[in-house]
């Protein structure tokens, strides 16, 4: 069968490749540039525990060069609203502990508003979120995929880029131009070419939406700010050049991105501007005195909000800023980008080495562009709150008592990954679930559709490891057996539900790996889960119950058994 086809070379098409790569299916990357990365420290990329996830377990070691943030601060005026303490380190599976809120740290020092500190009861558990220079990701890709070795599994065609496109029922055909100008032939093609796609305008779909949502300067620099290792969000400053927010986001080596939040229009920063903005800051921040800093790169980031409204048109797909442009509010547009990849790969491997059907192929474009969809829908809400004219005193205005304090955690949430603004996606109305909940389905602490919980679980060779890193190839099922942790793998293998539920998932229409967990949130004794290669979760059964089990296995390929069991698994039930 004929190579997948990967179109556009930036992070997100990187990453499908490399991933691709590993589920042994052979690639094709054009490549417009020839290779070389630009350094730019103001371009940046916020990385989630399951997108950082996903690139540590396509080998992608960046991350572990990379500290996470250690918290997050909100001000507004000159008052410390609150402080969110993580623990460092903490990116695969720890969480923020149960310190809360720092109440020394939440005093007020003469807010205009007159406002007294926050409560203490509204921290929220989450895992760090780790902040990079977006060259030294591609860089990383670059080396993985160098790493494999294998031209007939992976091909990377530098300095062409396509011109035409054609299909049909057993492949695509792309035509290019540049150093290589040839066709070249592929079973399927992904867009991952940006936000000016190629692929998208052959394809003939729209790309409708709002330019210039939000404005941003942005600069990098080295300085010794008062909060090491926490990011900080600051509402309304006191500073004459300021007059709306400002985000300092920590980086590796010491190094800061700060952002300054534009006022409406086009005018354009100044390099005088713009020194300006950073001298009352680090003055503001730090003290009367200016401290020193290194200025290191300079910008300006211009939000745009835009859905393409087909991502998949026959064999060709879109992924990236090739299928939605977002960033207002904490958004983080890559990231959704590295999360279309982990939805797409596992299901263009299925279809490349047995076939998919359209229901699976479809899915993609019901899941994540839904999910877009409604990231793009809670911006907009927001936005007109809180970006209300007149800045602080404005919104405090015009919403309901407390409201000020919410606009805070929204923002903060974006930021960190959480609520409707960052969290990671719900697939609750997936085309691959069964269309009525399977017999025995228990309720557990993830929603069907929703990410798993990262516990650690008993793979089949009996050594421990995080749940996270057995995602990707192939289905999962993890049985919750509390104690099994002081057996002897040869005896519990052997033992209770076991044999059962082994045979049962033997007897499953996609490969898949037993799993064996201590417990599991919100999980009786002898709950069985069904986990996706993508790691949300697709269904929670009470004991071990073949049928059921088949019936969601088979709904979650996109086959014909969602609104029924098979006969074969009936009989096995």
């Amino acid at each position: 069968m004929d190579p997948v086809i990967v179109a556009g070379a930036g992070p997100v098409g990187l990453t499908l490749a490399l991933a691709l790569a590993h589920l042994e299916v052979p690639v094709i990357l054009l490549d417009e540039s020839t290779g070389g990365e630009e350094s730019r420290l103001a371009q940046t990329v916020v990385l989630r525990p399951d997108t950082a996830g996903l690139l540590e377990r396509l080998g992608c070691r960046v991350t572990a060069r990379t500290r996470p943030w250690t918290g997050w601060r909100t001000m507004r005026r000159r008052q410390l609203v609150r402080q969110v303490p993580l623990i460092p380190g903490s990116l695969f599976g720890g969480e923020r502990g149960a310190v809360g809120w720092d109440g020394g740290l939440t005093e007020a020092i003469g807010s205009p508003d007159g406002d007294g500190p926050e409560d203490a009861s509204a921290a929220a558990p989450t895992p760090s979120p780790l902040h990079l220079p977006q060259h030294e990701l591609s860089r990383a890709l670059r080396g993985s995929l160098a790493a494999i070795g294998d031209e007939d599994l992976v091909r990377i065609i530098s300095g062409t880029r396509i011109d035409d496109l054609e299909q049909d029922d057993h492949g695509v055909g792309v035509r290019t131009r540049g150093s290589q100008a040839t066709w070249w032939r592929g079973s399927y093609l992904v867009g991952c070419d940006g936000p000016r796609s190629t692929v998208r305008k052959l394809l003939g779909v729209r790309f409708p939406g709002r330019t210039a949502v939000e404005r941003h300067a942005v600069a990098a620099l080295r300085a010794e700010l008062p909060w090491p290792g926490e990011a900080v969000l600051h509402r309304s400053p006191p500073w004459r050049s300021i007059d709306a927010e400002v985000t300092a986001r920590p980086l590796p080596r010491g190094l800061w991105r700060v952002d300054w939040l534009l006022p409406p229009g086009r005018d354009l920063v100044t390099p005088d501007a713009l020194m300006v903005r950073v001298r009352d800051t680090l003055t503001g921040w730090c003290g009367d005195s200016e401290p020193p800093y290194e200025l290191l790169d300079t910008g300006v980031h211009t939000v745009h909000h835009r859905l393409a409204l087909r991502w998949r048109v026959g064999r060709a797909f879109l992924a990236g800023d090739a299928a939605h442009l977002l960033g207002a509010l904490g958004t983080q547009g890559l990231e959704e980008g590295l999360r279309d990849v982990d939805n797409l790969a596992w299901k263009l491997s299925l279809a490349w080495h047995h076939g998919a059907s359209e229901a699976l192929l479809d899915s993609y474009q019901a899941e994540r562009r839904g999910a877009v969809s409604a990231r793009l829908r809670a911006a907009d809400q927001a936005l007109p709150l809180v970006r209300a004219a007149g800045g602080w005193s404005a919104v405090r205005r015009t919403v309901r008592p407390g409201g000020a304090r919410g606009h805070d955690a929204l923002l903060t949430d974006g930021h960190l990954g959480q609520g409707p603004l960052g969290a990671p996606p719900v697939y609750d109305r997936s085309p691959l679930a069964p269309v009525t909940p399977p017999d025995g389905s228990v309720t557990v602490g993830t929603a069907p559709g929703a990410p798993v919980a990262d516990v650690p679980v008993t793979a089949p060779d009996g050594s421990v490891v995080r749940l996270r890193e057995r995602l990707g190839r192939e289905l999962l099922v993890v049985l919750i057996a509390p104690g099994t942790g002081v057996w002897d793998r040869r005896h519990w293998m052997r033992a209770g539900l076991m044999p059962r539920l082994a045979a049962a998932v033997a007897a499953l229409p996609l490969r898949t790996e037993l799993l064996v967990a201590e417990a599991y949130p919100g999980a009786p004794a002898h709950t069985v889960l069904l986990v996706r290669p993508d790691g949300h979760l697709a269904a929670a059964l009470s004991g071990v119950r073949p049928g059921a089990l088949y019936a969601c296995a088979d709904a979650a390929r996109g086959g014909n058994t969602a609104r029924g069991v098979p006969a074969e698994a009936s009989a096995r039930q």
